[in-house]
């Protein structure tokens, strides 16, 4: 963690020291490092909670065939809703780098 941190503060020192054109071509490549774990990181979440939906879905249709209709209904109403937050985080990383405000 602490070699983590120093990491961050080093970079983050060497980005304030630039001036410039090269300020403004290290804040490019931080934002394409934020924007692509940030959505790395968000697809990852969602692909495990897909997973934990269609497993327990799967588990309630096996336990009550009768209900598998509706859990179904419910499942895929529930992905839609996981797919959502993934869809969010890809809008804003592509905010952060197409449009980024702190560009100048």
């Amino acid at each position: 963690m602490k070699k983590i941190l120093f990491l961050m503060v080093a970079f983050a020192a060497a980005a304030f020291a630039a001036d410039g054109e090269v300020a403004n071509q290290t804040l490019k490549a931080y934002s394409m490092i934020a924007a692509s774990l940030g959505l790395g990181l968000a697809a990852l979440g969602g692909a495990i909670g897909m997973g934990h939906t269609a497993a327990a879905t799967i588990a309630g249709t096996a336990r009550n065939p009768g209900l598998g209709a509706k859990l179904m209904t419910t499942m895929f109403i529930a992905l839609a809703m996981i797919e959502a937050q993934v869809i969010y985080a890809l809008v804003i990383a592509l905010i952060a780098l197409y449009a980024n405000p702190y560009l100048a």
